[in-house]
């Protein structure tokens, strides 16, 4: 067995010092967070120093706060400014989904006391072309959704505007996986664009087929949007039809220039016969 400091402590002690599971440490040490001082190379168990529980400490105090693992090392790592900075961005997402929250809290209760009723959905069947688009695939969670598609939107105009190609169409959101408070996933934002163009960077030019989609209008706040699904996924059902590709949201109005009331989403979801 390596020679080892005897003030080092295993896995298990540390973790019962740090309140910090073994699962997260060992997970901690793979993504370079909280790398142990020392590892057996015999057996390969983890040791970890008492210099090393404040690192920990903070980093379960700022997975308490929901801060991304790799937003986590960043802040560690970063002078004091850099840090400053990072934990205000943080804060104001935090600020953000609490300001979301209240909302979704307040239309639960208008609906529960009556003063509100559900939107009615109109399903109606379209033939959608193949579409040219400038896209960005991101695997995101429920807390981070917002701002990923954000990120995403920002990187395609990076890249579409200095080269001067205008968007042909709404830029929408495909949801290739279901997005829960358990479940991350990849979603994918696109502006259609005229032509083909070279890939930059996460920016990929790729040609979306087309065809016949269920499609349904939102009007209110993009967090209200359940109730569209729900209405398209019971049409479905109703006549016949399964889903044949992933959703997509069509934004059609700019949020920085409407109230959430007056947001317009358009839910799209290709369709085929119920086999």
């Amino acid at each position: 067995m390596s020679e080892r400091d005897p003030q080092l402590m295993s896995i298990g002690r540390f973790s019962e010092t740090t309140r910090l599971s073994v699962k997260a440490l060992r997970l901690y040490d793979q993504q370079g967070l909280l790398v142990p001082e020392h590892v057996d190379t015999s057996n390969g168990y983890r040791y970890y120093g008492p210099a090393q529980v404040p690192r920990a400490e903070a980093i379960r105090v700022l997975r308490g706060m929901d801060m991304p693992l790799e937003e986590i090392g960043r802040v560690l790592d970063a002078n004091p400014e850099n840090r400053d900075r990072l934990m205000g961005q943080h804060l104001k997402r935090l600020e953000t989904n609490l300001t979301d929250l209240q909302q979704k809290l307040s239309a639960f209760a208008e609906l529960v006391e009556g003063k509100k009723a559900l939107m009615p959905y109109e399903v109606s069947i379209k033939e959608v072309p193949d579409t040219q688009v400038a896209a960005v695939e991101k695997e995101t969670d429920l807390g981070r959704v917002g701002a990923a598609i954000g990120e995403g939107f920002g990187a395609i105009m990076g890249v579409i505007g200095p080269a001067g190609i205008t968007p042909t169409g709404a830029p929408f959101v495909v949801y290739h996986d279901v997005i829960d408070e358990e479940t991350p996933g990849k979603i994918e934002m696109c502006i259609p664009v005229p032509a083909a163009f070279d890939d930059a960077g996460p920016v990929s030019s790729k040609k979306l087929e087309g065809g016949e989609v269920a499609s349904t209008l939102h009007k209110g706040a993009y967090h209200e949007i359940s109730a569209a699904y729900h209405a398209v996924s019971s049409w479905m059902s109703d006549n016949g039809y399964q889903p044949a590709a992933p959703p997509a949201e069509v934004y059609l109005n700019d949020p920085s220039e409407v109230s959430e009331s007056d947001q317009l989403t358009e839910l799209m979801w290709a369709i085929k016969p119920a086999s």
